[in-house]
């Protein structure tokens, strides 16, 4: 696999997949429910942009350690996140301080190509981020 970008923003610009490897694509998730206490379907009940983006990804992960996978696998993220009603404005800084936990690091350097949306709405009207990808399975030598 062949990652390619230069640039100081933690994404690729592109991904070259090999021939041969196989393709998975994870349904979009969001959070689960982080305070019980709190009303279900509400934004309490999830979290802010950065928690609602840090659980999603540990769903993530977890859905792919049950393919055999990592987030290293992961080639293509489209995010799909909705504005805080608190603030009317999207989390983009809370969501990358959750994202670059995962991508990016020494411990896990591969970066997916990625992309983000603006939405109106997600349907669990508690979320503010739902996140899908696409991994690859490389073939083994």
């Amino acid at each position: 696999m062949i990652r390619h970008g230069e640039g100081k923003f933690p994404i690729s610009t592109a991904v070259e997949v090999p021939a041969g490897a196989t393709t998975i694509y994870l349904s979009g998730m969001g959070a689960p429910v982080q305070d019980k206490t709190a009303p279900p379907k509400s934004l309490e009940a999830y979290g802010d942009t950065r928690a609602q983006t840090l659980a999603s990804l540990q769903r993530i992960e977890g859905e792919l350690k049950k393919l055999n996978l990592t987030m290293g696998d992961v080639v293509q993220m489209h995010i799909y996140m909705v504005a805080d009603p608190r603030t009317k404005q999207l989390d983009f800084d809370g969501m990358m301080k959750a994202y670059t936990q995962y991508f990016g690091t020494e411990k896990q350097p591969n970066l997916p190509v990625r992309s983000a949306f603006a939405v109106a709405q997600l349907a669990n009207p508690g979320w503010l981020i739902e996140i899908e990808v696409t991994a690859v399975r490389t073939p083994k030598k």
